[in-house]
């Protein structure tokens, strides 16, 4: 089966016009968002890593 590039460019402009594109405010809104959620999972992982390591320097001084 051969391949037709001219064909297959035809499609994907196809496809690609089927897409709808967001908005520049939809855009900025869930930018932040994704930053703020960032943060806050992080912040997360921060504050859980340093209690277990707390709580495993205590276990191991008293080994």
């Amino acid at each position: 089966m051969a391949i037709n590039p001219l064909s297959y460019l035809k499609e994907s402009k196809a496809e690609f016009d089927k897409v709808i594109w967001p908005t520049r405010q939809e855009t900025v809104k869930l930018t932040v968002l994704v930053l703020i959620v960032a943060i806050i999972v992080g912040a997360y992982i921060a504050g859980l890593d340093a209690v277990l390591t707390q709580l495993v320097d205590r276990f191991l001084r008293n080994v």
